[in-house]
């Protein structure tokens, strides 16, 4: 095992499509930049609108002044089943796949203490909160008979101009897809068949078209630890603020083959595995004022999130030849070549939001909600914590990339006695100044729930369906023929909510 302390390897990982949601270091910002309006089952039931609504544990992630309309203490858990499904779709060649997930996505506890009445302030509630707000959990897979290109064509294009001492200890290509492909014998550099050729250029074997088949598994999760307070002036105005400390794990793993007929390579395998891992911290403000009974307005402001990240990533390839005679030393039949595990560190911050929101109560049988946020994906930004490492470039890709975007979150409750009635629509734009593939990349959700109020229990219960779409490329080769994979994610997210006021 070995440690590189330099980012350029996992630059080079990315831009070969690692996995579908991120494909390079400006991607990678974006993931974890579009996070969701997480809370309990009564928020995610609306659509996940609660800026200008306040007196639930969801606030103190959105808007810590709703933590000002607390009346008593509360303790909360929300467990939640997720289902998630994607299709996906590579040259009229369709292909499902599912994964169903198990996790607690919120937590709370609210302690609520009355105030001396004369001052003005009424009370004020301290809270800890835990929210899930981004989950990476899903599978993808794809195939393709009879393409054009193969990966590699991708590993020829990335070698060709530089000398095979690349593979070697700290080498350019060093522990990358390339660098297994030529330690498998897929390309070898020109003096293999011609001492006198061009040592910098490479050729292959292998010219058939191949068959292509992969299986991409995501898991993990961004989740939050919102530790605010929130105050109430006469019932007419609430203020609030709190921090976050955010943790992040992303875990996917890839496994990539092809296979050929009638050639000296009969199939590839190549398996892939990166994790990053790291913690944040954020800020926020928020205030809500109630100039009628019948309405509440509420605006917050969150900081960027702050965080330190580290990547593990390794990779294993294997061939099975033919019996190939490869040079007059060397017959091929079963090879196979492993990468360094590599670790690469540095930090990102992800852009900050500003949100506002409006509550119309209908008397007493319940209100219409509605959130806007804006968020400017341009703003996430990389720094290196190793010494020569830049990051400019990327940060320049994500400024060039990217675009501010206004989230749009609206939901409804009706109440019948002791019964809540809820539904709800949120919607993501398109994050990119020009649409990718030809693919927006926009997300909606229509939600829904109910929920059963007592004196000193209540339950909800919401059901969340997402909608999007996305694409993703294996390999890119300089050729109208490299392969696209467009493919459509659905998810349905079962969430109930227990609480208990004291």
């Amino acid at each position: 095992m070995r440690k590189i302390g330099g980012l350029w390897l996992v630059g080079v990982i990315m831009c070969l499509g690692y996995y579908a949601d991120a494909q390079s270091f400006a991607e990678t910002a974006l993931l974890f930049s579009r996070t969701y309006p997480g809370g309990s089952a009564r928020i995610q039931s609306m659509g996940g609108a609660q800026m200008g609504l306040g007196g639930d544990y969801s606030t103190a992630l959105s808007n810590p002044a709703g933590l000002g309309m607390y009346n008593r203490s509360e303790f909360t858990i929300s467990p939640a089943l997720n289902f998630s499904g994607t299709n996906a779709n590579l040259f009229d060649q369709s292909e499902k796949d599912s994964k169903t997930t198990f996790h607690i996505p919120g937590f709370s506890l609210a302690f609520h203490n009355d105030y001396d009445k004369l001052t003005g302030f009424l009370g004020g509630t301290f809270s800890i909160a835990y929210t899930r707000i981004n989950d990476f959990n899903r599978n993808l897979s794809y195939q393709g008979d009879g393409l054009d290109t193969s990966i590699i064509d991708y590993f020829i294009e990335q070698a060709n101009g530089l000398p095979k001492s690349q593979f070697g200890s700290n080498g350019a290509l060093t522990n990358t897809p390339t660098h297994m492909g030529y330690e498998n014998y897929l390309i070898g550099d020109s003096t293999v068949w011609d001492p006198s050729a061009n040592p910098n250029a490479y050729f292959t074997d292998v010219l058939g078209k191949p068959n292509m088949k992969e299986e991409i598994q995501t898991s993990g999760a961004q989740n939050q630890w919102s530790i605010a307070y929130g105050t109430n002036y006469n019932d007419r105005l609430f203020i609030g603020g709190g921090v976050g400390v955010t943790s992040l794990r992303y875990k996917s793993r890839k496994r990539y083959e092809e296979s050929f007929q009638n050639e000296p390579l009969n199939n590839l395998f190549l398996e892939e595995t990166l994790e990053i891992r790291g913690s944040g911290v954020n800020a926020n403000i928020g205030f809500t004022f109630r100039p009628v009974d019948f309405v509440q307005v509420g605006v917050s402001a969150t900081s960027p999130t702050y965080y330190e990240l580290s990547d593990t990533y390794s990779a294993f390839m294997r061939t099975n030849w033919n019996n190939f005679q490869y040079d007059p030393s060397t017959v091929l039949n079963d090879e196979q070549y492993s990468s360094d595990v590599v670790t690469s560190d540095y930090s990102l911050s992800t852009p900050g939001r500003i949100a506002a929101g409006a509550t119309f109560f209908l008397k007493k049988q319940g209100f219409i909600t509605i959130d806007v946020e804006r968020v400017n994906y341009a703003k996430a930004k990389y720094n290196a914590v190793t010494q020569g490492v830049s990051f400019d470039a990327e940060n320049q890709d994500i400024q060039s990339l990217y675009q501010p975007v206004y989230n749009f979150r609206a939901g409804a409750e009706y109440r019948l006695n002791a019964f809540r009635f809820r539904a709800g629509y949120a919607y993501m734009p398109e994050p990119y100044k020009t649409t990718q593939n030809n693919v927006p990349i926009t997300v909606q959700r229509v939600t829904g729930g109910v929920g059963y109020r007592e004196k000193n229990f209540f339950v909800d219960v919401a059901i969340v369906q997402n909608f999007g779409d996305n694409s993703y490329r294996p390999y890119t080769v300089n050729s109208t023929a490299t392969p696209l994979v467009t493919y459509s994610q659905k998810s349905t997210n079962l969430i109930f909510t227990i609480g208990l006021p004291f």
